[in-house]
């Protein structure tokens, strides 16, 4: 069973120095009906505005992966890490018993795009970390790159949590296939371009919940880049 998220129905919110999506419920936006999927409890795609962003604030039970997609998103937190975000790298954020951290935009001229994701940890209370990578854009071009797993397998970023994050930028006409387990799920989210999913289609913004499928099985109609999770 494939069941689509359109980007059109996401809950949308401008505050002029921040432009915001929501696939899931967060903030201002809230609909019992899309509280998120398995361990994924939020999705947002996020267009911060140059010289702003996000004030330090807390977080805590969650792991935090962000993606950036255009500019640079800079990060500070409680655990004195600094760092830089950029297009190909992915950043994983333990937030376990309590951390703080701030993300900005320091360009005076563009605006950051990125997604932001949160999933529910395996446990609570766990000892806050942070990781961020790059991965190359020959390693994920028409082909699947694990960027996340719960064992750091293939040089991915570990979670605490049984979920596997794979991207994928496809030139048109490319496709890609994942094999699903049985008693396993996916997520699929498109972040930019336009794909077919097992035949049906998917623009850019738009997610997909799989279940009792046996594979994922994507191909662009443009220049597409796209995120599948592998759920318990």
């Amino acid at each position: 069973m494939i069941t689509i998220r359109k980007g059109t129905d996401r809950g949308h919110n401008d505050f002029g120095w921040l432009d915001t999506y929501h696939t899931f419920s967060f903030g201002q936006y809230q609909d019992p009906r899309h509280m998120g999927f398995r361990a994924l409890r939020v999705i947002n795609e996020d267009r911060v505005a140059p010289g702003q962003g996000f004030g330090e604030h807390p977080h805590s039970d969650m792991e935090i992966i962000s993606y950036v997609l255009d500019g640079a998103l800079a990060h500070r937190d409680s655990l004195g890490t600094v760092k830089t975000l950029e297009p190909g790298e992915v950043q994983r954020m333990t937030a376990g018993r309590g951390i703080r951290h701030s993300e900005f935009n320091h360009s005076t001229t563009e605006r950051t795009h990125f997604l932001q994701i949160w999933l529910f940890p395996n446990d609570k209370g766990l000892t806050p970390g942070y990781d961020q990578r790059r991965f190359a854009l020959d390693e994920r071009t028409n082909r699947l790159r694990l960027v996340i797993s719960p064992d750091g397998a293939e040089g991915s970023i570990s979670i605490n949590q049984d979920v596997r994050l794979y991207t994928t930028n496809l030139d048109p006409g490319k496709s890609v296939r994942l094999d699903i387990k049985p008693g396993r799920h996916a997520w699929v989210q498109v972040a930019r371009g336009s794909v077919t999913l097992n035949g049906k289609a998917l623009a850019q913004g738009d997610g997909a919940a799989l279940s009792d499928e046996a594979a994922v099985e994507l191909q662009a109609q443009a220049p597409a880049e796209v995120l599948v999770f592998d759920l318990a």
